[in-house]
């Protein structure tokens, strides 16, 4: 019988605050048990399994990433936009590490993992739309500005910009800029 108010959103979003407080590699099936105060089979009332606590965690934050990039590109156009939607990505993987992990794990592709992960290439192509670029260079300016901040992100999350100048916030603005005109010159 599943637990009274316990529902497959509240585990995920407690998944979800564990990987912030601890990484993602701390989110186990155990650990998550002892953090609602049932045990391990009581997960299973409401979860198929650590698999499946994966790829919906993963859904949940590429969703709430993609509000928070939808919110900070609206209204806006070319590099205001590309720097709006990066600095998102950016500010979501300081506030929420284990969200942002969970980003860029490799779970069961489920349809709700594959729909949160078309949402983040369709905002990107609203965003990159401004630049006038046909395919392939569409697709190719998508994955460029994507591995460009997700580099960026794991780079600065892991200490590599701190001894050294310039300032790493002087480095990132230098990025956007060269990667908007790199952009427009397509």
């Amino acid at each position: 019988m599943a637990r009274a108010g316990l529902t497959p959103e509240r585990v995920v979003a407690a998944g979800l605050e564990l990987a912030d407080e601890a990484g993602l590699a701390a989110v186990t099936m155990s650990a998550l048990a002892r953090r609602l105060g049932v045990q391990v089979p009581s997960l299973y009332a409401h979860l198929g399994g650590a698999g499946d606590l994966g790829s919906r965690m993963t859904a949940a934050a590429l969703d709430e990433l993609a509000d928070l990039v939808e919110q900070a590109t609206a209204g806006r156009a070319r590099g205001e936009a590309l720097a709006a939607m990066a600095q998102a990505y950016r500010d979501h993987a300081v506030t929420h590490p284990g969200r942002w992990q969970a980003t860029r794990a490799d779970p069961a592709p489920t349809d709700a993992v594959l729909a949160a992960g078309r949402r983040h290439s369709d905002l990107a192509r609203e965003v990159l739309r401004g630049y006038g670029l046909a395919e392939p260079d569409a697709t190719h300016a998508v994955r460029l500005v994507g591995s460009v901040v997700a580099g960026w992100v794991e780079a600065e999350g892991a200490g590599a910009f701190v001894h050294s100048d310039p300032s790493a916030e002087e480095s990132w603005r230098w990025t956007l800029t060269l990667l908007d005109r790199a952009l427009g010159e397509r």
